[in-house]
């Protein structure tokens, strides 16, 4: 996806940029004196302070509803971990504000002149998997996400050409409902990800809006497509194989690349779709997921 962004003369109206009494953005309560150029993002906000806890020192931290953000350094790399929450209406409000921080001014609500700040922005999450090469434990980078919620075509947004290609191919080979959000395709920024390596799976990764009925998930309530998991599972793009289920991963990718920031996803694989079964001990895995992104970004 390419940049979309535009630069008013006008100060932006209270109503639109929503300040705090200390200029701060009004969800996340950060300016951009608060955070560093890299930052991971999670979902859970007890996470956070799991991550913090192996920095050298953390300088800043606030929290409020589902958004809690610590900064600080790691073998001199500054750092800041934010949670979103759960879903992709979060990411929007995270994305935005996160770049309303560090490249609008709060005292003349004008985008700041000269260079913006380009963000460094991975997520790290968990997931289920589809294919057979995300295993139960295993990493999966999102080389391009697939989204199911339409959250981009709320913007003016400029897809580019395998982006296009990847989401019609996907909806022809999936009989996409007519009455779902048409799906998009993202991928991935090019400079955290060469942070990475093979022992990653490299995947697509569908966003889905929703845990149960748009993941194929079935309690009470069953889903509108018996089939769902049979119809999308042997979906490849380039020989990019359809790897995992997620909530995230497509708006970043897209809100991150209209803006111009650099964005890239890791998932540990706690859930196996097609086998049924889920990791034994979730927090062993996250926990190895924390430190390998940490020693890679720092190494």
């Amino acid at each position: 996806m390419l940049d979309s962004t535009i630069n008013p003369i006008e100060p932006f109206k209270p109503s639109e940029l929503i300040l705090r009494e200390d200029g701060s953005v009004y969800h996340l309560g950060v300016r951009g004196d608060h955070l560093a150029d890299t930052i991971i993002v999670v979902g859970d906000p007890d996470r956070v302070a799991i991550i913090s806890a192996y920095f050298d020192e953390v300088r800043f931290k606030v929290s409020g509803r589902e958004f809690t953000i610590h900064t600080g350094k790691l073998n001199g790399l500054e750092l800041s971990v934010v949670s979103t929450g759960i879903g992709v209406d979060n990411i929007d409000i995270v994305v935005n504000e996160l770049d309303a921080a560090v490249n609008i001014d709060p005292i003349t609500r004008k985008v700041r002149t000269g260079e913006l700040r380009k963000l460094r922005i991975l997520r790290l999450g968990t997931s289920g998997s589809l294919h057979e090469s995300a295993g139960i434990g295993s990493f999966v980078g999102s080389e391009y996400a697939l989204g199911m919620e339409g959250l981009p075509f709320h913007y003016q947004n400029r897809f580019e050409d395998d982006e296009v290609e990847l989401a019609r191919l996907f909806t022809n080979f999936s009989s996409w409902p007519d009455e779902l959000a048409r799906p998009y395709a993202v991928k991935s920024g090019t400079g955290l990800k060469a942070q990475f390596g093979s022992d990653i799976v490299s995947g697509i990764t569908l966003t889905a809006n929703g845990f149960y009925g748009p993941q194929g998930r079935a309690l009470r309530l069953p889903p509108a497509s018996e089939d769902y998991h049979d119809r999308i599972r042997d979906f490849k793009y380039k020989d990019i194989p359809l790897t995992n289920f997620e909530m995230e991963c497509a708006g970043l990718y897209a809100l991150g690349a209209m803006l111009g920031h650099d964005v890239y996803t890791i998932c540990v694989i706690l859930a196996d779709r097609t086998g049924k079964k889920f990791h034994p001990s979730p927090s062993s895995a996250i926990t190895g997921l924390i430190k390998m992104v940490l020693h890679r970004l720092t190494s």
